[in-house]
């Protein structure tokens, strides 16, 4: 239940508890307003790349766009007023991103185009799980990021072999089907091998031999057991941290119910003496 802001604050610690905080009712509505004027600030981002809206409406477009930069511009010099370390939020991921986020509108006044990675404020909703309390997903993202780290190792070693494959059956295909089919390059082989082995296949650029369509076949299903091992790596990683997050968990529970058992054995004794 959210509660009001006391009375008796200062104008500095009232803006640090509405910004900040999602706590009271002023910073429920604060952070709701604030992701509303997220979800507008993209949206409006978008039109402006569809050239028949922008024919039209072009300067409401680039109107509200530059007034949602303002806001966001205001609340960022305001985050770092009320902050109780202005460093530390400068410095800290939401910091960095809402700096971003302002930036490439006064860029754009000087590079054309740069208002298009105003997209990036789409991180800015990351706040929701602070917003409606949603701090269970936040550990089960932590699990996710261990499990990640965990088996960075064996996936590095395993892209490390895609790779090497990659330029061997690049090269192959060169030499088997050449500049007149459409291979006019090692380059150009390479690419069609990275498409083909991920499985895209996008057909712009196909083997006309049968030599070549028998090692493009080969590539085709071994691209299908490729994409199967990462994923298996992770889900093993992904598993033992949520082993271990259990036991952890298991172990805290233990240990505070020892911690409380001593603490009611003497409430007990202390109400006896009483009697």
């Amino acid at each position: 239940m959210n509660r009001n802001l006391p009375a008796d604050l200062t104008t500095k610690e009232r803006l640090y508890h509405i910004i900040f905080e999602s706590d009271t009712r002023e910073g429920k509505n604060f952070d709701v307003a604030l992701l509303i004027a997220i979800l507008l600030s993209v949206l409006t981002v978008m039109l402006e790349s569809v050239s028949s809206i922008v024919r039209e409406y072009g300067a409401l477009i680039r109107s509200t766009e530059w007034f949602f930069t303002v806001i966001f511009t205001i609340e960022y010099f305001l985050r770092i007023y009320c902050a109780r370390n202005r460093k530390g939020y400068i410095l800290s991921f939401y910091g960095m991103v809402d700096l971003i986020s302002i930036i490439p509108t006064y860029l754009s006044l000087i590079v054309v185009g740069t208002q298009y990675v105003l997209m990036i404020r789409i991180l800015r909703l990351l706040r929701v799980f602070r917003v409606l309390k949603l701090y269970h997903f936040l550990g089960e993202a932590e699990i996710l990021s261990r499990a990640l780290r965990q088996s960075a190792a064996k996936i590095t070693v395993f892209l490390g072999a895609v790779v090497t494959l990659i330029f061997i059956v690049g090269s192959m295909m060169y030499l088997i089907e050449g500049p007149e089919n459409g291979f006019t390059s090692i380059p150009v082989s390479i690419y069609w091998a990275i498409v083909t082995l991920t499985t895209v296949g996008y057909g712009d650029i196909a083997p006309q031999t049968i030599a070549g369509q028998m090692l493009a076949s080969i590539v085709m299903i071994m691209g299908y057991g490729i994409i199967a091992v990462p994923t298996g790596i992770v889900s093993v990683e992904l598993s033992k941290a949520d082993i271990k997050n259990k036991k952890s968990r298991v172990s805290l529970n233990a240990s505070s119910k020892q911690f409380c058992k001593p603490q009611e054995i003497k409430w007990e004794k202390i109400q006896q003496k009483a009697k």
